[in-house]
């Protein structure tokens, strides 16, 4: 069992778990994820290590609630435990000084943006975080990422906070005034493909984390495939960070429906018992 030191609401159905697993932040390295199991019962779910203490021997994790064991993950309280974490699991991030770097991230993806902008400081690169959410509570991470010493673009869909408009306009202004030598994506896929095609012109090095349908971990379940310049990768241990601009992103996109129906069903069952248990 994996004690949950901290837990606490961040935005609306996300929540910041800080939960004990001394043996993955002794391992973790920017990019990489887990596997965890909130009951014994539940499926495996795989969420990016946001932070990790290897003094206090905890990692940090961002969970939005969408489906039935994202929920249940954020139903558990401060002082409850997680039945499984395994990792730290696939590839960290090719971290370098290469100059200038844009870090974009969408929705929850800014917590996987984040280690990434921690580890591009360090190395001594300028970087550029550009955020982004539906409206103002959806921009996550804000406080942490400027403490990186990062300069950062906060942006709304409906211009309820920052800059107003998309993250892949922000983008765009950004590589029209100065030049970019590296990008780095997480989030949606759609946003994930529209940045691949924002620096796309330019030939500018892009990198996106994606995010497929994923069981073991382990590349055994070849749940993960995906396709990246017509050969096929499993994300879980050849990525999950692949090169955007040979990432066939409708295939992505289609696998990740897969199940749609079923978590539906899944979803209606959970809001039945919760409403039978209130």
């Amino acid at each position: 069992m994996y004690r949950i030191v901290e837990a606490t609401d961040v935005g609306p159905e996300v929540r910041r778990i800080e939960v004990e697993a001394a043996n993955v932040a002794a391992h973790y390295e920017a990019g990489q994820f887990v596997i965890v199991r909130p009951t014994a019962n539940s499926e495996r779910i795989p969420l990016t290590v946001a932070e990790a203490d290897d003094d206090a021997g905890t990692i940090t994790l961002y969970v939005q609630g969408i489906g039935k064991t994202t929920r249940q993950l954020n139903e558990l309280e401060t002082g409850e435990a997680l039945s499984d974490v395994a990792g730290p699991l696939g590839k960290p991030s090719e971290i370098e000084d290469y100059g200038t770097a844009v870090v974009v991230g969408g929705g929850v993806g800014t917590a996987i943006a984040y280690p990434v902008v921690k580890a591009l400081v360090a190395a001594g690169n300028r970087v550029i975080a550009i955020i982004g959410g539906r409206s103002r509570e959806f921009v996550i991470l804000e406080s942490q990422l400027t403490a990186t010493g990062a300069e950062i673009i906060a942006c709304t869909d409906d211009g309820s906070y920052g800059r107003p408009g998309f993250v892949t306009e922000a983008l765009a202004e950004v590589i029209e005034s100065e030049a970019v030598d590296i990008v780095f994506a997480a989030g949606p896929v759609p946003m994930m493909r529209a940045v691949a095609e924002v620096t796309r012109p330019a030939a500018i090095r892009t990198i996106a984390s994606l995010n497929p349908i994923m069981v073991d971990g382990t590349g055994m379940c070849g749940g993960c495939r995906v396709d990246i310049g017509g050969t096929t990768k499993f994300a879980c241990v050849d990525g999950p960070e692949f090169d955007a601009h040979l990432v066939d992103f409708e295939l992505l996109a289609r696998r990740n429906q897969a199940y749609l129906d079923f978590e539906v069903l899944q979803n209606a069952a959970f809001d039945e018992c919760r409403a039978v248990d209130s």
